[in-house]
């Protein structure tokens, strides 16, 4: 048994969105997901999306290597079709691991010059 390992094995992220604005300079508009592994064991995710108005997106995968963070940003993430996060949609996010991770969702917004950056907690199941 792993005592190490800290966290939960299920995270929601409620209120995310992808802008496809972008203000001029070094940096763009994205978000991520940053997952923390205390565990012996790589932990493997998969992360589902939600929609308003349309079907759940599945099947986007990555792995947290053991005693490591891994920022995933979901303007790079693909599913398994190759599908990218939709930009300008509101969307939610179900992580789930098969080990037990601590997830902080963050969101740099840069449609105005005056860029913003939010971070939070995502919340445990």
């Amino acid at each position: 048994m792993d005592t190490k390992a800290k966290g939960s094995k299920v995270w929601l992220v409620p209120d995310c969105y992808y802008p496809s604005i972008s203000s001029p300079g070094h940096y763009i508009s994205h978000e991520a997901i940053c997952v923390l592994n205390t565990g012996d064991e790589d932990a493997h995710l998969k992360l589902t999306l939600y929609f308003e108005d349309r079907e759940p997106m599945r099947d986007f995968k990555a792995v947290c290597p053991a005693e490591r963070t891994n920022h995933i940003r979901l303007d790079q993430i693909k599913d398994e079709n190759g599908e990218g996060i939709p930009k300008d949609v509101p969307y939610a996010i179900m992580l789930e691991s098969d080990r037990p991770v601590v997830v902080q969702y963050s969101r740099l917004d840069t449609t105005q010059a005056e860029m913003s950056l939010m971070t939070t907690m995502a919340h445990p199941l």
